[in-house]
Formats: structure tokens, C-alpha cells, sequence
């Protein structure tokens, strides 16, 4: 079982997604990089970057840290408080309804993700596959 956020879950849910055939599929043509971020709240004090280059429906490479300048610029940013992220790995909150409502900010072209929503929910997904303790 692997602590949300930490370099042993990232290392967890990279394999997990590179061996989702629904996730391969639904991000064959996609080319880009994403960071999620995962923001202080009351149940988690710091900052969580998870740095993911995403190519054809495969993870090509990654990156965790809790410092923002051992991560790359990617053309997206996923951003949302520690408990928000703990409701979406749970499947608690859709990633799409999610950014709609708020509870997630979502920053690059916008156009260009929206093609890929079934991407983006296969993500999600393999996140919920990932055994996964997290803070109190």
C-alpha cells in the first residue's frame, strides 16, 4: 500500500496507467505533459507535484516531488486541494464535474483536453486502482 502523495504511489500508478488498455486507447493521439498538483488543505500540509510525459497512451516518463523547481513545465496543470484529490481517487468526484464545480482549476489549451476526456477519466481511474493509504 502506498501513502498518497509520495514517490512510491507515483512509481504505483505509472505502472497502473501503462498497463490500462482502456487508457492506451482512449490517449493514442495524445501528445503532451500534464502536473498534478495537490494543494495544502486542513488534512495535508504541503505541496505535491506529480509530473507525468504522456505520449500515445503511455507514460513515458515522471517525475514527484514536493518542490515545484524539481518538476518540468508541462503544457497542463491539474490543481486541487489534498482532500478534493483524495475524493477523485476514491471516484468520489468525476475530473470533468469536478473542474466544472470548482473543486479543481485546470490550466493549458483547453480545446485540446476536451478531446481527450475519456483520457482524462481512464486516468482517474487507474488512480482508484492504486492501493492507497492517505494522511489523517
Amino acid at each position: 500500500m502506498a501513502n498518497f502523495p509520495s514517490s512510491e504511489w507515483a512509481d504505483e500508478y505509472v505502472k497502473a496507467l501503462n498497463g490500462n488498455s482502456e487508457y492506451k486507447d482512449a490517449g493514442k493521439t495524445w501528445e503532451g505533459d500534464i502536473t498534478f498538483v495537490v494543494q495544502p488543505d486542513d488534512r495535508y500540509s504541503k505541496k505535491w507535484y506529480l509530473y507525468l510525459d504522456l505520449y500515445h497512451g503511455e507514460c513515458r516518463s515522471y517525475r514527484a516531488s514536493d518542490n515545484e523547481s524539481d518538476i518540468k513545465k508541462s503544457e497542463f496543470r491539474y490543481t486541487g486541494p489534498y482532500s478534493n484529490w483524495v475524493k477523485l481517487i476514491n471516484k468520489e468526484i468525476d475530473p470533468i464535474q469536478g473542474l466544472m464545480t470548482g473543486k479543481f482549476k485546470l490550466e493549458g489549451p483547453m480545446m485540446k483536453i476536451m478531446r481527450y476526456t475519456k483520457a482524462a477519466k481512464e486516468m482517474v481511474n487507474t488512480a482508484s486502482l492504486v492501493k492507497t493509504e492517505f494522511e489523517v
